[in-house]
C-alpha cells in the first residue's frame, strides 16, 4: 500500500458553473516537471470574485527525491485573458519545449480560433534567473510561431496537446466537429524557435478520431485513438449553427468504436500500423491515416459497448504501449467473460512489431469520469480510477514482473473530483507519483456547501 500523500493547494476550482473546466484526461501535461522543477497549469478566478476564469500557471522547486519542498508553488495569473465560456472542452494545455526552455499554453477550444501563447527562451532551463511573472509570455495568438494565422486548421481547433520529442515540442489538434473531423500534427524547433506543419497524420472518414495521447519514447512515436461515427442532424452542414459545441453535442460517445494503433519513428512523417508494416508516407503517396488504413484496429469494439474516448495511454519502459478505456463487452481468455456491466480494460501490447495484445478487466465503471496510466521508475504501471459517484479515487498498479498481469489496488482516497492527471517525468525519474485532483473543502454548516481547490497529491513509491 501507498503511504499517506502529501498535499498542496494550486488554487480554487470553480463551482458556479455548469461545467468543470479543470482536471480532463486530455490535457496531456497540465502538470509536468522538468529539471527539477514542476509546473502546473489551470483555470481560476481571482480572489474573492467568482467570475471571469484565467489561466493560472504554477511552478515549484523540487528537493532531492523523494522529498518535496513543502508547499512552495509561485502561482501567476495571465489576466490579459479572461475565459467566460462555460464549457468543458476549454481548458488549458501545457509544453515545455526541451531545447530552449521555453513554455507553451493552448486554452480555450471548443470548435474556436486557435488560442496560444508561450514564454521566452531559457524559462524552464534556468528558472532561478526569472522571476514568476506574466512579462515573460507572448499575449494570446491566434497562430504558431512560423505559421500564418491563414492556416486553416488553426480556425476550428479543439483538444490542443504538446508532446516533447527529444529537444522539440510537438503540436496536435482537432479540427471539424465531433464525429466529422481529423487532426493535424505541428514540430516546434528548439533552434530556430518556428513550427512546422507536419500534416493532416489522422482522417476521419464520416467520423473522427479520439486520440488517447501522444506518447515518444526512444525515437519513436505512439498513437492510440477510437473512432467515433458521425450521426446527421438538422443544422449538421449550416456554418452557423452551434449544437455541435455543447457539452454533449448530438453525437456523443455511444457512437465510440474501435481501438486503433499506430506509430511512427520518423516524428510523423511516415506512419506504421501495429505490425511494422507502412501505412502512411509520401513514399507510398498517401498522406494520412484513416479509417480503411490497414492493420490499425487492435481490438473490434462496436458502437453503444460503453468505449469512451480520450482516457488514457503511456509507453513502457521498455516500449510496450498500455491503454486504459471501458467497455460492456466479453473479455478474453486471460479473464472472466460474459461481462455486461461497463468494467474498464487495460489494453497492453508487448514491445516489438511481434508484440500481441492482451485486455485485462478492471474494476466496474461509476460515471462518466475518466482515468490515468503512468509508468513508475521500476517500470511498473500505476492505473488512477475515478469513482464520480462517490467522490473517490483508487491506485492500483500492474506490476511489470508479472508482464502486467497482475493488478492491485495500492491507495484510495475520498473527497476528490474531476480526471486525475499525472506528472509522468516525475514518476518515471524520481519514483514520486504526483497527482493533480480536484479535492472538495469540508462545509462550515449545514447551509455551506463547502468548495472545492486544484490539488497536487505526492506519494512516494
Amino acid at each position: 500500500m501507498l503511504s499517506r500523500p502529501t498535499y498542496t493547494v494550486l488554487g480554487s476550482d470553480p463551482t458556479n458553473r455548469k461545467c468543470r473546466i479543470n482536471c480532463y484526461a486530455f490535457q496531456q501535461d497540465a502538470i509536468v516537471t522538468f529539471q527539477g522543477w514542476q509546473y502546473a497549469a489551470f483555470c481560476s478566478p481571482l480572489p474573492d470574485v467568482a467570475e471571469p476564469l484565467y489561466v493560472h500557471l504554477a511552478r515549484r522547486r523540487l528537493l532531492e527525491p523523494p522529498h518535496d519542498n513543502p508547499g512552495g508553488w509561485e502561482v501567476l495569473a495571465l489576466t490579459d485573458y479572461p475565459q467566460t465560456v462555460d464549457d468543458g472542452h476549454n481548458t488549458v494545455q501545457l509544453g515545455i519545449s526541451p531545447g530552449d526552455g521555453t513554455i507553451h499554453l493552448s486554452y480555450d477550444h471548443h470548435c474556436d480560433v486557435l488560442r496560444y501563447r508561450y514564454s521566452c527562451r531559457d524559462l524552464a532551463l534556468k528558472p532561478t534567473e526569472f522571476t514568476w511573472i506574466s512579462s515573460h509570455f507572448t499575449t494570446t495568438l491566434d497562430y504558431l510561431p512560423g505559421l500564418p494565422a491563414s492556416h486553416k486548421p488553426f480556425h476550428y481547433v479543439t483538444y490542443p496537446r504538446f508532446c516533447a520529442a527529444d529537444s522539440d515540442l510537438l503540436f496536435t489538434l482537432r479540427d471539424g466537429k465531433a464525429g466529422l473531423g481529423n487532426d493535424h500534427l505541428y514540430i516546434y524547433s528548439s533552434s530556430s524557435g518556428r513550427c512546422s506543419y507536419l500534416g493532416q497524420h489522422l482522417t476521419g472518414i464520416q467520423s473522427n478520431p479520439y486520440i488517447h495521447g501522444l506518447s515518444y519514447r526512444s525515437g519513436r512515436l505512439h498513437l492510440t485513438w477510437v473512432y467515433r461515427g458521425f450521426v446527421h442532424y438538422d443544422g449538421w452542414d449550416d456554418l452557423a449553427d452551434a449544437k455541435h459545441k455543447q457539452q454533449a453535442g448530438p453525437n456523443g460517445a455511444e457512437n465510440n468504436h474501435d481501438l486503433c494503433y499506430a506509430y511512427s519513428d520518423g516524428l510523423g512523417k511516415t506512419w506504421k500500423n501495429g505490425q511494422g508494416k507502412e501505412i502512411a508516407s509520401r513514399d507510398l503517396g498517401i498522406s494520412t491515416i484513416d479509417n480503411n488504413s490497414e492493420g490499425i484496429v487492435v481490438f473490434r469494439i462496436p458502437k453503444r459497448s460503453g468505449l469512451t474516448n480520450q482516457e488514457s495511454q503511456v509507453v513502457d519502459l521498455d516500449g510496450g504501449v498500455h491503454v486504459l478505456n471501458r467497455s460492456s463487452l466479453p473479455v478474453g481468455s486471460n479473464n472472466r467473460s460474459g461481462v455486461e456491466a461497463v468494467h474498464w480494460r487495460h489494453y497492453y501490447k508487448a514491445p516489438g512489431d511481434d508484440g500481441i495484445w492482451s485486455e485485462f478487466l478492471l474494476r466496474p465503471v461509476y460515471g462518466s469520469t475518466r482515468g490515468r496510466l503512468a509508468v513508475s521508475k521500476t517500470g511498473d504501471v500505476i492505473i488512477i480510477l475515478p469513482d464520480a459517484e462517490n467522490g473517490r479515487v483508487y491506485i492500483e498498479k500492474a506490476t511489470k514482473s508479472s508482464g502486467y498481469t497482475a493488478h492491485e489496488e495500492v491507495w484510495s482516497g475520498e473527497g476528490l473530483r474531476g480526471e486525475p492527471l499525472v506528472d509522468l517525468p516525475r514518476l518515471e525519474n524520481d519514483n514520486v507519483l504526483s497527482l493533480m485532483v480536484l479535492a472538495d473543502t469540508k462545509p462550515s454548516n449545514d447551509i455551506d456547501p463547502g468548495t472545492r481547490n486544484v490539488v497536487v497529491l505526492d506519494f512516494e513509491l
